[in-house]
């Protein structure tokens, strides 16, 4: 395999995919000497077969606002790869969607839903919608018509999607309402569901509680921990909420959180009532954080700038990608951060990531640190397949569990001579790996 001309070729049938062609080359470079090493993978053409989503499904969303207005909006569900098992990934409602991120998202996802052992493929959809300002009634019937054209193309056995940025409980309800109400029957096809009709616990949390584990991992291998941390978090919805939860319940201090209009410091620490808040915040459709400065005493509201400049020990960026560039990461670095793991998907820019690892910091990408979403979403299916439902406890360990066998995978694969671990290299030949073997053993399918 030759790195540079598999991305010429794919830059040409793909121009302009900036995110999508930004996560081949990762993923490209990170498995290239164990690729090249199984010459059984290059007669297969597993990368060409694997970089190339099985297909694009792209559908007009029509809707009609209270005061009777219509509009149109575009959906999408990119069908990556189910090679170990039925598509599996979020959906995405933000004015931000296009085909290069869900392509890019869908991607990723094939190497995270690897890593948690689980039978799942990757995917992932969405939509341009933006439900900012929306009542619940239009969220509603946006939901029931883009469920319309999606029901044709999953099931619990094909492709199961379930939430991501814009996509909560209240959403997921109204999709899967209009789902059963399709197919006239009640299946796990949607995970993220309510608790009373097939969800499980701790799924909210699940994706910033798996990070908080990840990152205690990656401590443990320096006999570092939590305790007495000060950390620094990016964005303010549910994993940057299950984030500031767990450092709290493990000893650290949250100081920060962030949105697009800039970050809040607090320098007593997020905890208590004030995480509860963060819920408040997520529902209130206004996607800013300045208000929390508001609510409490002694808080500082930055305006326009990312919380990567405040002096902390660990960073924990949990908004969205490409939050975290060249210049943040030197401010990391010259404040004696000694930890970046990753709660969003690939939040991180090439650049952040090469200075990270070229001063030595303990650095997890997104694919391995924020599996505990999709590895819960996992369990969720594997108690809809049961009918039954395992209590908080249950689901946390095994989440645990989960988390600690993907920090070992990662260990296993990204430890170098020197003794640092190459998290990002670990992260993409372990989940390379299981897919690459799954499509050798069925053939050309």
């Amino acid at each position: 395999m030759i790195v540079e001309e598999i991305m010429n070729n794919l830059e040409k049938k793909h121009p302009g995919e900036i995110e999508y062609l930004q996560a081949v080359r990762e993923v490209l470079e990170s498995i290239e000497d164990v690729y090249n090493d199984n010459p059984q993978f290059e007669s297969a053409r597993i990368i060409e077969r694997l970089i190339e989503p099985d297909r694009v499904i792209i559908f007009k969303v029509p809707w009609v606002d209270d005061e009777g207005e219509i509009h149109i909006n575009i959906g999408y569900r990119v069908q990556f790869n189910n090679a170990i098992g039925p598509y599996k990934g979020g959906l995405r409602f933000h004015p931000s969607v296009n085909l290069s991120i869900l392509k890019f998202l869908g991607f990723e996802q094939i190497f995270k839903n690897s890593l948690t052992t689980l039978p799942m493929g990757g995917a992932k959809g969405g939509s341009d919608f933006n439900p900012k300002g929306r009542s619940n009634s239009e969220i509603m019937r946006f939901c029931q018509s883009f469920m319309l054209e999606l029901w044709k193309y999953i099931g619990p056995e094909i492709d199961v999607p379930a939430g991501d940025i814009g996509v909560g409980g209240r959403e997921i309800g109204y999709l899967y309402g209009m789902y059963k109400r399709l197919r006239g029957d009640h299946t796990g096809v949607l995970t993220g569901k309510g608790i009373n009709w097939g969800g499980s616990l701790i799924r909210p949390e699940a994706t910033g509680f798996g990070c908080v584990y990840f990152a205690s991992e990656m401590l443990a291998t320096r006999g570092e921990s939590f305790k007495g941390k000060r950390v620094a978090i990016s964005g303010f919805g549910n994993v940057a909420w299950g984030a500031a939860l767990k450092v709290t319940e493990l000893g650290g201090k949250v100081v920060t959180l962030s949105g697009p209009d800039g970050y809040v410091y607090d320098p007593d620490g997020v905890s208590g009532k004030k995480i509860d808040y963060m819920l408040e915040l997520r529902a209130s459709n206004q996607d800013i954080v300045s208000p929390y400065a508001k609510e409490f005493e002694g808080v500082e509201f930055h305006p326009g700038k990312h919380p990567w400049e405040v002096p902390v020990d660990i960073a924990l960026p949990c908004a969205t990608q490409n939050e975290l560039n060249a210049e943040d990461a030197l401010n990391l670095v010259k404040n004696k951060c000694m930890c970046v793991c990753e709660g969003a998907n690939m939040p991180s820019t090439p650049e952040a990531i090469e200075i990270f690892q070229k001063n030595g910091l303990l650095f997890a990408p997104g694919k391995a640190a924020n599996a505990g979403g999709v590895a819960t979403s996992g369990l969720e299916m594997s108690q809809n397949s049961m009918k039954l439902s395992w209590g908080k406890e249950e689901v946390d360990k095994r989440l645990h569990e989960i988390m600690h066998n993907i920090h070992e995978q990662c260990v296993k694969y990204g430890k170098r001579a020197d003794g640092y671990i190459d998290y990002v290299k670990g992260a993409n030949v372990a989940g390379f790996l299981k897919v690459a073997n799954a499509m050798l053993d069925m053939g050309i399918a």
